[in-house]
């Protein structure tokens, strides 16, 4: 799959998960300026056909090149970053959970989902907003993995699908840092993730990010409650030039750790 395609397609189910996006984005080339997106991330299971190893083939196969990984010891997950030769395609970031952490009963309901999934069914990169491979779970189940890994549960009810695409600070020309883009959120009735600061991060480490919290639905479980989840959110990033003078290509495991937040129903911890 090409690039193009690739892209297109994701930020075309991104905004049909994430209203706000499409909002922000709008606010923006209103204002002339040209949107470019720094980076994209994804959530899945270290278990069965959607382990990162298997879905990795297929960042691979559009030219990508792995560049660094990442652990985040306290939400138990493991992730790869990945950059492509031609410095103009985003960089995709894909972490994965540690499932044997959990509790046996929250494995238990990740095996579950897992076991549902038909292998064949993962053929080419369109895995990547393919949403839920399984049957809805209950809101019983949900709540056990909440209780253990908000990421968990949250990929539980989203699935396989970018959970965030992030606005390049730099290329922007009429907002010139991360305040000053969390600010114009604001003003259009967003919330900003303020887990950890309201902008992770600083030049020292050659990266300041913010986002929003995420966007909101009702959700049907399998018993038949509704109840509102998280979907995606939005994310900026400003990168800085390193001793070298070469532009920062990774990212901040601090920062990142806080940013994963973003999808939390409950409130934000400063």
């Amino acid at each position: 799959m090409n690039t193009e395609l690739f892209f297109s397609s994701l930020w075309q189910d991104y905004i049909n998960m994430t209203p706000q996006a499409e909002a922000i984005h709008n606010a923006l080339t209103q204002r002339g300026e040209s949107v470019q997106n720094d980076h994209v991330a994804f959530r899945t299971f270290n278990r069965g056909p959607i382990r990162l190893e298997c879905l990795e083939p297929f960042i691979l196969e559009m030219g990508y090149e792995r560049f660094e990984p990442y652990h985040f010891s306290g939400k138990k997950l493991d992730a790869w970053g990945y950059i492509h030769p031609d410095a103009n395609k985003p960089r995709i970031f894909l972490s994965e959970l540690r499932v044997e952490e959990l509790s046996d009963q929250a494995q238990s309901i990740i095996q579950k989902l897992i076991d549902q999934i038909d292998a064949k069914d993962i053929a080419d990169a369109s895995i990547f907003w393919r949403g839920t491979l399984w049957a809805t779970p209950s809101w019983e189940d949900y709540q056990v993995l909440a209780e253990e890994s908000e990421y968990a549960a949250w990929l539980s009810v989203i699935g396989l699908r970018c959970n965030h695409f992030t606005i390049n600070v730099n290329a922007l020309n009429s907002i010139n840092g991360i305040e000053a883009m969390n600010l114009l959120v604001e003003d259009l009735g967003y919330t900003i993730n303020s887990s950890g600061g309201r902008v992770k991060g600083s030049p020292a480490v050659l990266l300041e990010q913010a986002s929003t919290k995420a966007s909101v639905q009702a959700f049907t479980f399998a018993d038949g409650q509704q109840h509102d989840v998280t979907t995606c959110y939005y994310e900026f990033a400003k990168r800085y030039f390193d001793d070298n003078g070469k532009l920062y290509q990774g990212f901040v495991a601090a920062s990142a750790d806080k940013i994963f937040e973003s999808t939390d129903m409950r409130p934000a911890m400063a």
